[in-house]
């Protein structure tokens, strides 16, 4: 396969609207190489419930127009800033 010269471009919309019909994979080699940190600390924490427990969850949500998880947050978050 023929290597295919990367174009210049003289805006980011210019560049996004490019790869928005060409393979970058086809532009590999041309690619500037970065580095940079990424910070991988996750944002949700998942905990274990009683199966009954979240049924009465769920039933006490659907009867409020929430999601399971908005009620378990909410109620957390309330009891949480009484016991501070």
């Amino acid at each position: 396969m023929a290597e295919n010269k990367l174009p210049e471009f003289d805006t980011l919309t210019d560049l996004v609207e490019f790869f928005d019909t060409h393979d970058m994979g086809e532009y590999f080699e041309e690619m500037p190489e970065v580095s940079g940190e990424v910070n991988l600390k996750p944002s949700r924490c998942f905990v274990t419930i009683d199966q009954y427990l979240l049924k009465q969850l769920a039933t006490v949500a659907k009867q409020q127009h929430l999601s399971t998880e908005s009620l378990v947050n909410t109620w957390l978050s309330e009891r949480v800033a009484q016991a501070v």
